[in-house]
């Protein structure tokens, strides 16, 4: 008996000892660290439009996510498909997604590439047609993967576009002057959809340096006369012009026309200064000193001065006692003879070395 129960407690520890080492198994295998998963890309699904008409067209702008989710992801942005729904004007403003998505006509499917993220802003112009009617149009836009599946849609943008804009003005032309680029162009004769009388607000002008810069409005309230003079232009600098009819819009606000035709110019400074004035001359013993007013333009790069003893010798003659161009409105002229009298011009030139028409002839006699 005493025997069995020996036995009996030897194989109860090794039970109780099978038991730790499969606990301890257990222990060692949950404790064994894994490679990390990536973490889910979170690429922007719904963008804001925003837009405007611009004579027969809506032009309508968004800023694209700053990226593009990896090949194959569900969130993997592939194009942007833009809707509009014509309603009445009196339709309620709010409207349901789903009720959109079931009225509303696809007008444009915009491929994508990553070469349009990041927060690029992308553009598209609906054109319009006119159909008489007034009517409100709703526009959304909203992404799609490479296998068609569908994000939520963006803000609806709503228009009440407005027939009666006037056209686009024409004949865009300039005429370059010293103190300005003088614009002018013809008047529209009709509205977009034909109709008459022209819907004329004024117009605004435009100007850009580049290619790439965004063309600058120059006037602060629109132009009413078919004429602008552009006086912060620089000489040496190429410009491009265009400007806009503005109309008034059907909410009360101004709408633009289309843009005329661009004008490229490039301004060169042919334009001499005028000449110097209100000269004067002080005489002294040995010495006659000469003042005279300094010239208004600002490109003044000097001065010169030429005498003469005989006031009927051609100006091409007199002596230029300055070789080098005076930078002040002073000078004395030392070599002067007692009793003799002596007769004086100026020019002035400028930084492009554009030469003045002579100065009235000043003379003074020497005591």
């Amino acid at each position: 008996m005493l025997k069995f129960l020996a036995l009996n407690k030897q194989a109860q520890k090794k039970v109780v000892l099978a038991f730790m080492m499969f606990a301890l198994l257990i222990c060692l295998s949950c404790g064994k660290r894994k490679p990390p998963l990536p973490p889910v890309e979170r690429v922007l699904q719904r963008v804001e439009i925003s837009g405007f008409q611009r004579g027969d067209k809506v032009n309508l702008t968004w800023t694209m996510p700053a990226r593009n989710a990896p090949d194959g992801s569900i969130l993997n942005i592939d194009r942007a498909d833009i809707y509009r729904l014509a309603e009445p004007l009196n339709a309620p403003l709010t409207l349901l997604e789903e009720e959109f998505a079931s009225r509303s006509t696809l007008i444009a499917t915009l491929p994508l590439t990553d070469a349009d993220f990041g927060l690029k802003k992308i553009s598209y112009t609906d054109a319009l047609e006119f159909a008489g009617q007034p009517v409100r149009l709703r526009y959304a836009v909203r992404f799609v993967n490479a296998l068609g599946q569908k994000a939520a849609f963006s803000n609806f943008l709503l228009i009440e576009p407005t027939a009666k804009i006037a056209e686009s003005p024409t004949s865009l032309s300039a005429k370059i002057t010293e103190p300005a680029i003088i614009l002018d162009w013809n008047a529209p004769n009709t509205n977009v959809d034909g109709s008459k009388p022209v819907n004329i607000l004024g117009y605004n002008v435009y100007r850009s340096s580049s290619e790439k810069e965004t063309a600058k409005l120059l006037n602060e309230i629109p132009v009413t006369q078919t004429e602008f003079s552009d006086k912060s232009f620089e000489f040496g600098k190429d410009y491009s012009y265009f400007a806009r009819t503005v109309s008034l819009g059907s909410n009360g606000e101004p709408v633009e026309s289309l843009e005329s035709n661009i004008l490229k110019l490039s301004p060169k400074d042919i334009f001499p200064p005028s000449p110097p004035s209100a000269i004067t001359i002080a005489a002294a013993p040995n010495n006659l000193s000469i003042f005279f007013a300094i010239n208004p333009e600002k490109d003044i790069a000097g001065y010169r001065i030429y005498r003469s003893t005989d006031k009927n010798l051609p100006l091409s003659q007199w002596q230029n006692l300055t070789p080098e161009l005076l930078t002040t409105n002073t000078f004395q002229d030392a070599k002067v003879e007692s009793g003799k009298t002596y007769y004086y011009y100026l020019t002035a030139t400028d930084m492009l070395r554009n030469t003045s028409e002579p100065s009235e002839i000043v003379s003074e006699t020497a005591p």
